[in-house]
């Protein structure tokens, strides 16, 4: 039983102290519930699903995003193609930089502005801080969740897929923040909770990044058919005309001759992606009757590629 207090001495309880520690000074010796809760939650995640095929798996899903925004500008299912898993993977850096730029500014922002919050985290202002912050967040989220119900009439909106995740994850955002700073001076909320608000927050995420890898194939794709005159140039010799109807392809009937199995040569044809036993051509120069010409590589068909007029 601790001794009272002489006259003139201050006690300090040690529940107090401890109370003290947790909502101002944090020591690292001293973990909240939720977050003790959220650690072994995590730790039986990363049991589950080894973290190397969960990236791999993220990485294949942002290429065949991106990939299949960028070939179906060209009017082809990127599945007839043939890509390969690892392919994905490789295409998936491009439509993945500016989204870990922006997460990863976001992420800094965020801890300089908690360092200036927990400065002030004694003072008076504390419960408004957190206040205003989940309010803001909870118009926010709830702006999110307006645009989320009215898909059937707002769908159509070009940054509909931008705008909407954002809302809700800056939201859910602010108000577990703003809870968080009030919680310092109230006991701690259900797991369930805090494990629902993560959960939205990584959901949402997920759904921003893959809408900019859909613009960034897309994007891509535009910047394709801006340059045709930059991809590989094709000649494409045939046994029987193609009847081909984009404008400005050449078609010249070959001379016949002994042994020739190729009658007609086309010309002013370009490498679009080269696919595991497929061409993709398309005409060098962008029109809105153009298509892609799907060339089986089989021996029905003789391909040449031209150099570049480029003299070295």
């Amino acid at each position: 039983m601790p001794e009272p207090a002489k006259p003139g001495e201050s006690r300090i309880d040690p529940v107090d102290a401890a109370g003290f520690v947790g909502a101002g000074d944090h020591d690292d010796r001293v973990t909240s519930p939720a977050a003790g809760r959220l650690e072994r939650f995590l730790e039986a995640g990363k049991t589950a699903i080894p973290p190397l095929t969960l990236l791999s798996a993220v990485l294949f899903y942002f290429g065949y995003v991106s990939a299949r925004a960028r070939y179906e500008y060209f009017g082809v299912d990127v599945d007839t193609i043939g890509l390969g898993t690892q392919e994905y993977i490789m295409r998936s850096p491009q439509p993945l930089l500016t989204p870990l730029l922006v997460f990863a500014a976001a992420g800094a922002g965020s801890v300089a502005v908690h360092a200036v919050v927990r400065k002030r985290i004694r003072t008076t202002s504390t419960r408004r801080m957190g206040r205003v912050a989940q309010g803001i967040g909870l118009g926010t989220l709830t702006a999110g969740l307006v645009l989320l119900f009215g898909y059937a009439f707002l769908g159509g909106w070009r940054l509909y897929g931008l705008v909407t995740p954002l809302l809700i994850a800056a939201g859910t955002t602010l108000f577990r923040y703003g809870s968080a700073i009030r919680r310092l001076l109230r006991p701690p909320v259900h797991r369930g909770a805090v494990v629902l608000g993560y959960l939205v927050i990584a959901v949402s995420v997920f759904w921003m990044t893959a809408t900019v890898a859909q613009w960034s194939g897309r994007g891509a794709a535009m910047s394709d058919a801006a340059r045709l005159d930059k991809l590989p140039s094709v000649i494409l010799d045939t046994k029987e005309s193609l009847f081909l109807r984009s404008p400005g392809l050449e078609e010249t009937k070959l001379p016949p001759s002994e042994g020739q199995t190729f009658h007609y040569r086309y010309r002013r044809l370009r490498l679009l992606i080269h696919g595991k036993d497929r061409m993709f051509l398309v005409p060098d120069r962008w029109s809105a009757s153009d298509s892609t010409i799907i060339v089986p590589l089989d021996g029905s068909v003789r391909v040449q590629f031209q150099f570049q007029n480029d003299r070295p």
